[in-house]
């Protein structure tokens, strides 16, 4: 049997649906009323920070990054999808790396996410400290986590995150 190789490539327009089913196969019905999506409501993901994974023409994963602000610019990260029957292979991990350097290749200064601190923490991510930026409703305060793409960025950013509802570009087309 062999073994098709996995393909980490920009987010395309094509790619919501399948995307959409697989958010539905990981988080369930139950993703909308969290705290982690309401970082995002009503925002369109930033095409050029939004990755997906394919194992031929299956996809297997997806990153996506949304604008925010908390008296400043930021990013929110969310969610980072594996298909459950494709986890423990390294495709988090691969899709975060491609997410994160596109954002610093980019400019942006500091990314928020809620998520697993001992998962994130490879990357760099860290709690936000307490009282500093704060989410829109109730999360686990060491789930709740921050990093600084550009040294002195964090001091940019402090209150509440709020949802930038404005276009964005996805795979060339503007969408809004």
């Amino acid at each position: 049997m062999t073994s098709l190789p996995l393909v980490i490539r920009p987010e395309r327009p094509g790619d919501a649906d399948s995307i959409e089913r697989l958010h539905a196969r990981a988080f369930g019905p139950g993703r909308f009323a969290r705290t982690a999506y309401r970082l995002r409501e009503g925002t369109l993901p930033l095409g050029d920070l939004c990755f997906t994974a394919l194992v031929g023409t299956y996809l297997v994963g997806s990153v996506r990054v949304a604008p925010a602000e908390a008296g400043g610019p930021l990013l929110v990260l969310g969610p980072l999808t594996v298909d459950p029957s494709f986890g423990q292979r390294g495709i988090g991990g691969s899709l975060m790396r491609a997410s994160l350097d596109a954002a610093r290749a980019g400019g942006h200064g500091v990314v928020v996410l809620v998520g697993d601190a001992p998962y994130y923490r490879r990357f760099g991510f860290t709690p936000v400290p307490p009282g500093r930026v704060l989410p829109p409703g109730p999360v686990d305060p060491a789930r709740f986590l921050w990093l600084e793409l550009r040294p002195g960025a964090s001091e940019t950013v402090s209150g509440t995150v709020r949802p930038v509802r404005s276009l964005a570009i996805l795979g060339g087309e503007t969408r809004g």
